[in-house]
């Protein structure tokens, strides 16, 4: 099975290939968007290179090369303007649930199973010639998002991994992994030792899929969200999503998230002071709503579809 994709025939992309001698593989996002054609935004790569040897290569062929992650096996070089990441493939020798010691490897199966889903396990030759180690394909095709291996395990890992699960499978799931949410709902309380930002960064992901809310459901129910943000309550998050699909309106994370409410989200989720204003309004229009008309010429259609 090959992909079919545009982007394989990028003369920048085709570059990066060439300077690496072919010694790699696309991974992730890219591989399983384009499957489900979905639009890929980022091309990631993988290879049995160490990092230093990419470097050598990127250089020797003209690319500059920068060392954005170089300590965990990533590289980083832009080619016709296009930014594209190179990591070698690793095997965890210690993790502490936020952060992993790993050690360079030369193996793709090894590679394949520190990963998180299985659908972001797939991988993909310079010829577009598909490798599925851990079963992802099957999963994409079911629109499952299943932990590789054991969930407890993988989630130990990085227990970020349990926001990540909720978020997958709002935008890619089409049921809940029963599995999953079990082992999401049994190790929550590793959510507090996150840092803000990074829960933040999965909140806003998770709230702008098409239709976040059975996730979010699920996430309340697993006891996350309350991890997350004390008090919200994602009841109101289904026919806000509908009022957006009747009326047009583009899916609006911020709109969502003063829908659920919830206890001083500005710090919990680290959002900006724009953010933040835009917040407060909403929330003000939810407790004392104006007409539609009148909230919306007063603080704009926004704010308005949040009531």
């Amino acid at each position: 099975m090959r992909l079919a994709a545009d982007w394989l025939a990028r003369p920048g992309l085709r570059a990066v290939v060439a300077a690496l001698g072919g010694a790699c593989h696309f991974v992730g996002g890219c591989v399983r968007n384009t499957l489900i054609g979905a639009p890929v935004s980022d091309i990631d790569l993988a290879t049995p290179l160490l990092p230093g040897e990419v470097v050598r290569r990127l250089e020797a062929a003209g690319l500059k090369a920068v060392p954005t992650g170089i300590e965990h096996g990533t590289v980083t070089t832009v080619s016709t303007g296009v930014g594209y990441e190179i990591t070698s493939f690793r095997a965890d020798i210690e993790t502490d649930g936020r952060r992993a010691r790993v050690r360079f490897s030369t193996d793709l199966a090894a590679d394949a199973a520190r990963r998180d889903f299985t659908m972001n396990a797939l991988y993909a030759d310079p010829d577009g010639t598909i490798i599925d180690p851990v079963g992802g394909l099957p999963d994409l095709k079911a629109r499952r998002v299943r932990f590789i291996g054991e969930p407890q395990a993988r989630i130990r890992e990085d227990y970020l991994r349990i926001l990540r699960f909720f978020r997958f499978t709002a935008w890619y799931g089409s049921d809940i992994d029963a599995d999953g949410l079990a082992a999401c709902a049994g190790l929550a309380a590793g959510v507090d030792g996150l840092a803000r930002e990074r829960i933040g960064h999965e909140m806003r992901k998770l709230l702008a899929a098409p239709d976040p809310s059975p996730a979010v459901a699920a996430m309340a129910a697993a006891g996350v969200l309350a991890r997350c943000l004390p008090g919200a309550d994602p009841a109101p998050l289904a026919p806000l999503v509908h009022v957006e699909g009747a009326t047009g309106a583009a899916p609006d994370w911020l709109a969502r998230l003063a829908a659920l409410g919830g206890e001083d989200p500005e710090a919990r989720l680290r959002l900006s002071r724009a953010e933040v204003r835009e917040l407060e309004t909403m929330r003000r229009l939810i407790a004392e709503p104006l007409p539609p008309a009148a909230a919306a010429h007063a603080h704009g259609a926004r704010a308005a579809r949040a009531m």
